[in-house]
C-alpha cells in the first residue's frame, strides 16, 4: 500500500474537510454463503448477528478461550453473503478457525482476497464522490452496480467502505474522481479518532474492554460464544487492567516510536505504543496500551522522549454507558 503521494500533510487536509480515497487492499477478505451463516457467526463471535437485517453492518471478534482477541471483523450481510474484512494477513487463520468449526451447518467460509479489494473514502464530501459512480447510499449500505458493495463505517471521522472486484479496482478510483490518500493520512486520523486496530493497540492477552470495543463489536446480551465468560465477568465485577489512551509526544526525535516500544513512568514499563503518527493539527500523537493506575497526569517516557495522556482519551468507566466519544480538542491549523 502507498504511504503517501508526495503530501501527507495534504492528504490528511482533503480527508479532514473534503474527500480522499485510500487504497486498504491489503485487508483480508472471506465470504461466508449458505443459510445457516449468520446463526453461526452468532455463535461463534462476540456479535449479535442472528437477525442481521440484509445491507447492515457491523463489527465483530473472535475470542480466545479465556476472552483475548484473536479477531477482529468487519461484518456487512447482502442477504445471501455474509463478507467479512480483517487485519492483512489473518484471513487464513481465521478460515481455518472457521472451518473447524462448520460440524453439518449450511456455510462455506472462503478467503476471497485475491479476488475482492476494499476501498475506503473519507471526508465530509464523500456522499458526492458515491454520486460519480452512481451510487445514492440512503442506508447504511447498498450494492454497487458492477459488483461488490459500498458500506458506512465508525470513522475515522466520515467514512465509507467499498469493496470492488480487484480488476476493477483502479477503474473505480477513476470514476471516483478524488484524490488518493496514503495510509499514513488514513493512520494519522484513526489514532486522532482513538479507533483500535488489532496487533496494534492489541497484544497476546488483550481483553475487549482494554481497547474500548465495547459496545461497537460487542454485544453484552447474547448467548454464549468464545470468550464470553471473561467479558461477563469484567463487565458485571472488575475493570480491565489496562485501558488504550492516546499521548502526545514531545517531538523532539523525527523517528517516531514502533509498535509495541515500551510505555515507561519513572524505571517502571507500564504500557506499550500501539501506533504513533504524525498528525497535521496535533502533532506526534501514539495510541498505546497502559495500566489501569497510571494517574492521568503522569510524566511518562518512550525511550528518551516524553509523553503525556491527553485527558478526553481516558474511557468511560463503565462500558455499558453508551456515548459518543469526546472529540480531541484540535489545535489551530498550521499555515
Amino acid at each position: 500500500m502507498a504511504a503517501h503521494y508526495g503530501d501527507p500533510y495534504k492528504e490528511q487536509r482533503a480527508l479532514l474537510e473534503k474527500v480522499g480515497v485510500v487504497d486498504r487492499s491489503h485487508r483480508g477478505v472471506i465470504a461466508v454463503p449458505g443459510v445457516d451463516r449468520l446463526t453461526w457467526l452468532h455463535s461463534l463471535t462476540s456479535q449479535h448477528l442472528e437477525r442481521l437485517a440484509p445491507w447492515q453492518g457491523t463489527e465483530a471478534l473472535v475470542l480466545s478461550p479465556h476472552g483475548h482477541v484473536e479477531h477482529h471483523l468487519g461484518v456487512l450481510d447482502d442477504g445471501a453473503t455474509t463478507w467479512l474484512d480483517v487485519e492483512p494477513g489473518t484471513a487464513a487463520a481465521l478460515v481455518s478457525y472457521l472451518d473447524s468449526m462448520r460440524f453439518m451447518l449450511r456455510v462455506d467460509p472462503t478467503d476471497v482476497t485475491e479476488n475482492w479489494a476494499l476501498l475506503t473514502l473519507v471526508g465530509p464530501q464523500l456522499d458526492t464522490a458515491l454520486a460519480n459512480i452512481g451510487v445514492v447510499l440512503e442506508d447504511q449500505a447498498a450494492a454497487l452496480p458492477g459488483g461488490g458493495w459500498v458500506r458506512r463505517v465508525a470513522g475515522p471521522g466520515l467514512a465509507a467502505d467499498l469493496l470492488v472486484p480487484h480488476a476493477d479496482l483502479l477503474q473505480t478510483v477513476r470514476r471516483l474522481d478524488v484524490p488518493p490518500a496514503g495510509i499514513w493520512a488514513y493512520e494519522a486520523l484513526r489514532v486522532a479518532d482513538r479507533l483500535p486496530r488489532l496487533g496494534r493497540e492489541t497484544d497476546h492477552k488483550t481483553i475487549v474492554q482494554e481497547p474500548g470495543w465495547v459496545p461497537s463489536a460487542v454485544h453484552l446480551d447474547k448467548g454464549c460464544y468464545r470468550g464470553q465468560e471473561t467479558v461477563a465477568r469484567v463487565h458485571n465485577l472488575g475493570k480491565p487492567p489496562r485501558r488504550m489512551v492516546m499521548l502526545h509526544l514531545d517531538g523532539m526525535d523525527e523517528d517516531l516510536p514502533v509498535t509495541g516500544d515500551p510505555v515507561t513512568l519513572g524505571e517502571r514499563q507500564v504500557g506499550f505504543v500501539g501506533t504513533a503518527v504524525r498528525h497535521v493539527e496535533l502533532g506526534q500523537i501514539a495510541l498505546a496500551l497502559v495500566r489501569r493506575n497510571v494517574p492521568v497526569d503522569a510524566q511518562l517516557t518512550i525511550g528518551d522522549r516524553a509523553a503525556a495522556i491527553d485527558p478526553d482519551s481516558i474511557p468511560a468507566e463503565n462500558p455499558a454507558d453508551v456515548r459518543e466519544r469526546p472529540r480531541v480538542t484540535r489545535l489551530p491549523s498550521r499555515p
